[in-house]
């Protein structure tokens, strides 16, 4: 493969799939959990009672699973070798980059799990990548971010499918159940400054919604809502809601007998996903009585390396971005070009 037509920069001699991270043993657990929160001042208490959560998984998060089978299945589909790395657990990007570095890998392409905009979702990984190459020193590669994905139609069918797969599982039911997208809540605050100030904010829940509106359309619907799940924060900071089981409760109220949750907002599952949707979720729609089936994430369907792929070739390549969705996927911040100021940087406020 050769370098993008503009021919900046030195030729792309990697990948490097850069995610959140999950412990992988019982041990790991608090460590993991002080990592994802240092400097927030997250109460001890907190933290314990989400290390329950890891507890009834085996003290297991399946993400990093999901990532090396991501890996290897990308890895049939390029001759680029393919590295991993973390923002809060092992293999941790610092070390990977720095691995890179001694492998002579100048220029690498960044693949990181997450489909939208936003401070956690995209302007965080360009913080981790920064941090990596620091830490590399003189030798850390020219590390290039890909775009955002979340209108990709890679992507919005492999979602689909999942949606289409959850709607068979409940058989009869199937036909008429709610279909109910869900992504990780943010504070109202971050939504509000996502995206670069010229657009206005609010990219990540404006992602997020379209996202759901075209997997609704590929599956033909258009009874559909847009929830949120696993806020966290004291309760004075509002948060995008309605939570998801709040919303089944609503839903119940409404005559709503039977419910598919999508989770849009994932690439793959993790303790999140499996905690908050098939544990308290599912328990939720139980106890009114609702049918349940939750979709699959799009990460582990055959369509989602060949994504990864393609995303690649938009840059090294220059093939044209396939895209369905209107609103922006890129502009700042992936592809090479820098992150505009002030770009998806929440107000901070002040300490009490």
């Amino acid at each position: 493969m050769t370098d993008a037509p503009d021919g900046a920069g030195d030729e792309v001699r990697a990948l490097l799939v850069l995610s959140f991270g999950g412990p992988e043993a019982p041990d790991e657990v608090m460590p993991f959990l002080e990592n994802v929160t240092r400097g927030r001042g997250v109460p001890r208490g907190r933290l314990a009672a989400v290390a329950e959560h890891y507890e009834h998984l085996g003290g297991r998060s399946p993400i990093n699973d999901r990532n090396r089978e991501l890996i290897a299945e990308v890895e049939k589909l390029t001759d680029l070798p393919v590295y991993f790395g973390n923002r809060n657990w092992h293999p941790f990007v610092e070390d990977t980059v720095e691995r890179m570095a001694r492998d002579g890998v100048g220029r690498a392409l960044v693949f990181a799990t997450s489909a939208y905009g936003g401070y956690s979702a995209c302007r965080q990984y360009h913080e981790d990548i920064a941090r990596a190459r620091e830490k590399a020193g003189a030798g850390a590669p020219e590390l290039v971010k890909l775009r955002q994905f979340f209108d990709h139609p890679e992507f919005v069918e492999a979602v689909a499918d999942g949606v289409r797969a959850a709607r068979a599982e409940l058989g009869d039911a199937g036909g008429e159940a709610r279909l109910v997208f869900t992504a990780h809540s943010v504070p109202t605050s971050a939504d509000a400054a996502s995206g670069p100030p010229s657009e206005g904010g609010h990219r990540y829940s404006r992602q997020v919604a379209e996202a759901a509106r075209l997997v609704a359309d590929a599956v033909g619907t258009s009874a559909y809502d847009v929830v949120w799940q696993s806020r966290s924060g004291p309760p004075s900071v509002p948060w995008l809601a309605p939570d998801v089981c709040d919303h089944l409760r609503t839903l119940h109220a409404d005559g709503v007998r039977s419910v598919i949750v999508c989770p849009v907002g994932f690439v793959s599952d993790h303790v999140e996903v499996v905690w908050d949707l098939d544990h308290e979720a599912r328990e939720r729609a139980a106890e009114l009585g609702m049918a349940y089936a939750r979709a699959a994430t799009a990460g582990g369907h055959e369509r989602f390396p060949r994504m990864v792929v393609e995303l690649m070739a938009e840059h090294i390549d220059g093939v044209p971005p396939r895209a369905l969705g209107s609103v922006p996927a890129a502009g700042c911040g992936v592809n090479g070009t820098p992150c505009a100021p002030d770009c998806c940087v929440p107000v901070r406020r002040p300490a009490p």
